[in-house]
């Protein structure tokens, strides 16, 4: 890891910042425990704030350099005129900026949309992907700046940057495809196919620079290793469209949407250990490094599970809007975007969860 973003995570390792913006209005929606817990450790009392930021919310990802979340939001289908890329204070859960992405067609006002995210601190940039225009595109962290946008990705998903080899990962889900991009000179440096998936989620595993993709289609983890001449197939559960990783990098768990259920998978056996239900359209993936445990948004139940995926089961179930959708983990706190439009202006929300022990 650079020696830059080694200073900078060591500054920012023992809590994610509060401070309070200017500008942007915010809806505090309330904090409250989670709505029901079951299992052994029920105990775990976890608490959910949450604030209504914009309409059409997707994803997030959090800067450890600005300490800052980034997430994004886009409304409607095609011609797509209302997107835009947050700045957001993770403590307060305040809109600190909004950057609308280019325009692609003039004549009816249609934009660049963004969907998934990832960050680059060592660049101090963001990456989105474009789902709707088959690109994915790459923004300043500092003022918002669109610096640039590179084609070749069908249906762009999801997109995971490995700081260490100057690399960004995105899912083609259009054409069986994961693609690297230099995160340098935004060059394409590698491209992967394997004929019949279609791969969604990815994780990326910081020591080896090996990827994983959920394969939605497939009922598998796709697996691209620098070290291998060819990717591996690896046997998931029903419908996997996120994946994640252990803090070790040997087993990988996965929101299993058709199944409403979370996956744990050992790496080094190509197996499923556990099966374990979460709810009803299982769609998103975060994995506590703290505590080992892990959460799955479950967009159709409209919740969010923990689960302990040592004993296979959950052990707490989180109360957030209709329809979650993403949700991202720092050291203990998780962020979930949701697709509920319960504002006034059919706004949907953010929830930071300070997960219990």
């Amino acid at each position: 890891m650079p020696t830059l973003t080694r200073r900078i995570r060591r500054t920012a390792a023992t809590a994610v910042a509060v401070a309070v913006a200017a500008g942007s209005a915010l809806t505090l929606t309330g904090t409250a425990p989670a709505h029901a817990h079951t299992g052994p450790r029920a105990a775990t009392s976890s608490t959910v704030t949450s604030a209504q930021l914009t309409a059409g919310l997707y994803q997030s990802a959090y800067s450890e350099r600005n300490r800052v979340l980034w997430a994004t939001s886009a409304v409607g289908r095609p011609p797509v005129t209302r997107s835009s890329l947050l700045k957001v204070d993770p403590g307060t859960l305040q809109v600190q900026a909004a950057y609308t992405p280019p325009v692609t067609d003039a004549a009816t006002g249609a934009v660049e949309a963004v969907y998934g995210i990832a960050v680059d601190d060592e660049h101090n940039t963001v990456w989105t992907t474009n789902t709707r225009n088959d690109t994915v595109a790459v923004y300043s962290q500092r003022d918002g700046r669109h610096l640039a946008t590179l084609p070749g990705v069908a249906h762009a998903r999801e997109i995971v940057v490995d700081e260490r080899r100057n690399l960004a990962w995105a899912s083609s889900f259009g054409d069986g495809t994961v693609v690297a991009f230099d995160t340098r000179t935004y060059k394409e440096k590698k491209r992967v196919t394997v004929a019949g998936t279609q791969p969604a989620g990815l994780a990326l595993n910081e020591r080896t620079g090996t990827v994983y993709a959920a394969d939605l289609g497939g009922d598998r983890i796709v697996e691209v290793s620098p070290y291998a001449k060819e990717p591996r197939l690896i046997p998931t559960g029903d419908g996997p469209i996120s994946v994640a990783l252990s803090a070790d990098g040997r087993t990988a768990y996965t929101a299993d949407q058709a199944a409403g259920a979370l996956s744990v998978v050992d790496l080094r056996k190509g197996a499923v250990t556990r099966t374990v239900p979460t709810g009803a359209g299982a769609l998103s993936v975060a994995a506590d490094r703290r505590s080992g445990n892990v959460l799955v948004a479950n967009r159709a139940a409209g919740h969010v599970t923990v689960v302990d995926p040592r004993k296979g089961a959950v052990v707490e179930t989180l109360a957030t809007g209709a329809n979650p959708n993403h949700v991202t983990i720092v050291r203990g706190t998780a962020f979930v975007m949701d697709k509920s439009a319960v504002g006034p202006e059919r706004q949907d929300q953010a929830h930071r969860i300070r997960v219990g022990r």
